[in-house]
């Protein structure tokens, strides 16, 4: 039976706690007959054909699941994700390695501020990390097939028209899901990034750092390179995720904790820039 693709790690680093080093910029993709705009296109139809069937298969079973317990769906639900990135490499050659997995503590809750340059990202950090919620936007989940299957998954869902009330959602349903034993997902750009360039942090992941007394990883990856956003089309090639030490952030000001998250991306952009344009935007 086929499993996902084991994460590898690298050996700790030394240094103080939450800062990692810089990694290394990410090498130019080999070129081939794979990446010919024939191969590439097959291979990507053979797997969106894939990915779209089997999500309306689990997200229409998953249904039968309410009446359990989150644990249950969540079990059930995430077998979509180790398929979707076992399929992704048998018909695309994406395949990743982690590094930095030595410094998360499996053992506790904590919260997830990764980089979002991609789909992959959404569905590959839930075999990297313990059980997790997403904070996403409300419209997702009146997605057909897709927003049913998240809906099983407890999400922290915000209405961005919301303004302030959207941030103490973020805050109070934050602290519930960390209480419940459960790490939190944020995307702290606030929406997809081309590859290379780092978008402002926003406030609302902060404002819960300052409140919850847990770990906070910083989680970069060059996945955009290989998955572009709103592509059709996904290039054979390795990604790279990098995972910080643990932040403390409990108890500073939302602003300094964006601000350290702005210094630890801007280290760690791993993917390379479209047209020779990096850095912020």
């Amino acid at each position: 039976m086929a499993v996902e693709q084991k994460p590898r790690t690298t050996t700790p680093r030394s240094g103080m706690a939450g800062r990692s080093a810089p990694a290394p910029a990410a090498r130019p993709a080999p070129r081939g007959w794979r990446y010919s705009l024939p191969v590439v296109l097959l291979r990507s139809t053979l797997f969106e054909t894939g990915r779209i069937g089997s999500m309306i298969f689990f997200a229409i079973t998953g249904q039968l699941l309410w009446p359990f317990s989150f644990e249950t769906r969540y079990r059930y639900m995430t077998l979509w994700g180790k398929f979707t990135l076992w399929w992704l490499r048998l018909t695309c050659g994406i395949r990743y390695e982690v590094h930095g997995l030595e410094h998360v503590d499996m053992s506790r809750p904590g919260l997830i501020f990764a980089r979002h340059e991609s789909a992959w990202e959404t569905i590959a950090l839930q075999s990297i990390f313990p059980p997790q919620v997403y904070v996403l936007k409300q419209e997702l989940l009146r997605i057909p097939f897709f927003g049913w299957g998240m809906a099983l998954l407890h999400p922290i869902a915000l209405d961005r028209k919301a303004g302030r009330k959207a941030l103490q959602k973020l805050v109070s349903e934050g602290l519930k899901r960390l209480e419940a034993g459960l790490w939190v997902v944020i995307f702290p750009e606030g929406t997809r990034m081309p590859p290379g360039v780092l978008g402002e942090i926003k406030i609302g992941g902060p404002m819960l750092a300052a409140q919850a007394d847990v770990p906070s990883h910083l989680v970069a990856h060059n996945a955009g390179e290989v998955w572009p956003k709103n592509s059709f089309l996904k290039y054979p090639g390795r990604i790279r995720v990098e995972i910080s030490a643990p932040f403390h952030f409990h108890g500073q000001k939302p602003k300094a904790i964006s601000e350290q998250m702005q210094r630890w991306f801007a280290e760690h952009l791993l993917s390379r820039p479209q047209g020779g344009q990096a850095g912020m935007n």
